[in-house]
């Protein structure tokens, strides 16, 4: 019943955008008399300038502080611009692609709200929510179920991005009457906070900075969604060295003016940057460089002090470990379980620790991470098996599975039946085709997305179309052990 309602959503034209594909750093180049090649250096903007003073003033940073520099620095920072998502920005994403994967997430929601008794009140909170649209979509859905719709009581934005808060408000249909508002850092505009969608019969909107922000009663059951969101957490670096200490790699400034090109393999491009010193040559016209730290740092100690890194890797293996990631999964985790909530994570990675997957995304194209710093996302897979390890006997954790099979077992076919036979126009329909194979085919979205669903430790069944909750050997996290 609950899928039959959902298929007749409306909205049945297609959202078509090209997805990243795999290409060379391009890097422009002069050629010397002697036949070598070297990279010209890209300008230096006020948001590079100011990495590069940090640098030359303190030594070089960790991969995380950069990271955290280039995406929201109110200087230049990549999310303070507001046309990142779609086929005029940087990248594109499911919901981006197709209305189908948001009414498809409407309805795993809306399945579990039954299966957990029909709580009266309910509340949406989105970290990472992009341009609105997922949730745009998960409301226009959740419209067709009267009863679930009516305990919906308010929806929570995580975001810090002025510009995105602005798209995500008219998104959704606010008010601009109705709303609070600060002002912006950067510009004479002002930034909602607080305002009252009219699109959604005057249901509350409420913009966050951080997590820790979202107030809500006791009685009202929060429904997490982040769909995207860890891919973008600041990530530290590590290569395991001689005598089994872990050296730090650190964002360094580039030694010349013009760096020496060299051959790039197609791992490398899917990997980390290396530098033109130490570690395995640069071929990039960036002013900065991946370095290994001479000594064990302060942040090789706090991060790796788990016994696990030490057995589970060798001389010579590189892990990236974002300790951001598992201090929120922490509380998303302790606050499902406490208010009896659920949540969706969904986002591209592995069900185990990876070591070189740190990389820039520009133009629908993979770039060098640490060129233009401010001009690209900034993103690096998620490790599954770390978020697990952070909510054990927190909450329960079931998957991740892969995106085509969720997809698939929540009826993303049925929906595309129904929305072709809603038009006569072959391109409408040859579009809506291709979304839904980019959703979901394993050489596409598929198989690389993953989804891990969080519900409280006191839920007694498995959620749809989770099996049993996925165990986590304390010893060894990154190991996984799904039914």
């Amino acid at each position: 019943m609950i899928l039959r309602r959902a298929l007749a959503c409306s909205r049945p034209l297609p959202r078509v955008a090209r997805a990243p594909s795999l290409a060379r750093w391009y890097s422009p180049t002069i050629y010397k008399p002697d036949g070598t090649t070297h990279a010209v250096k890209e300008e230096l903007t006020p948001l590079a300038k100011h990495i590069r003073d940090t640098i030359l003033a303190t030594g070089p940073i960790s991969v995380a502080q950069y990271m955290q520099l280039a995406l929201t620095s109110p200087i230049g920072g990549y999310y303070t611009r507001g046309q990142v998502f779609g086929r005029e920005g940087d990248f594109v994403t499911s919901p981006e692609i197709s209305q189908m994967f948001g009414e498809v997430m409407a309805v795993w929601y809306v399945m579990h709200w039954e299966m957990m008794g029909r709580p009266a009140k309910t509340v949406f909170v989105e970290l990472g929510p992009g341009r609105g649209t997922l949730m745009e979509d998960i409301m226009r859905a959740a419209k067709r179920f009267k009863s679930f719709y009516a305990s919906v009581r308010g929806i929570h934005f995580i975001e810090k991005s002025p510009e995105l808060r602005k798209l995500q408000h008219d998104k959704l249909g606010c008010d601009w009457n109705d709303t609070t508002t600060v002002d912006d850092k950067n510009d004479s505009g002002t930034t909602p906070v607080s305002s009252v969608s009219r699109r959604y019969g005057g249901l509350r909107v409420g913009w966050h900075d951080v997590v820790e922000q979202v107030a809500v009663d006791k009685d009202c059951v929060p429904l997490v969604m982040a769909h995207e969101f860890f891919d973008a957490l600041p990530i530290y670096k590590f290569e395991k060295g001689e005598g089994g200490n872990w050296n730090e790699i650190l964002v360094d400034v580039a030694d010349s003016n013009a760096t020496p090109m060299q051959a790039t393999s197609p791992a490398q491009m899917r990997g980390t940057l290396q530098s033109s010193s130490s570690i395995d040559g640069d071929s990039s016209a960036s002013h900065f460089k991946l370095v290994r730290a001479r000594g064990v740092t302060s942040n090789a100690a706090m991060v790796l002090r788990d016994q696990r890194f030490d057995s589970l890797f060798d001389k010579g293996d590189r892990v990236e470990v974002s300790p951001e990631s598992a201090r929120i999964m922490i509380q998303l985790a302790d606050w499902i379980s406490a208010n009896n909530g659920m949540g969706l994570i969904i986002d591209y990675g592995a069900d185990w620790t990876q070591g070189d997957t740190f990389r820039g995304i520009k133009s629908h194209r993979f770039a060098n991470p640490l060129c233009s710093p401010g001009s690209m996302d900034l993103t690096a897979d998620v490790d599954f098996s770390y978020l697990r390890f952070a909510a054990k006997d927190r909450a329960k954790c079931y998957g991740p599975i892969e995106q085509g099979s969720f997809l698939h077992s929540m009826g993303i076919q049925a929906r595309l039946q129904q929305l072709l036979k809603s038009t006569a126009d072959d391109k409408v329909q040859k579009d809506l085709v291709e979304c839904y194979r980019r959703l979901t085919d394993v050489h596409s979205m598929g198989r690389v997305y993953k989804v891990l669903a969080v519900l409280p430790n006191s839920s007694t069944g498995a959620p749809v179309p989770f099996a049993q909750p996925t165990a986590v050997d304390p010893g060894n996290p990154t190991a996984t052990d799904s039914t």
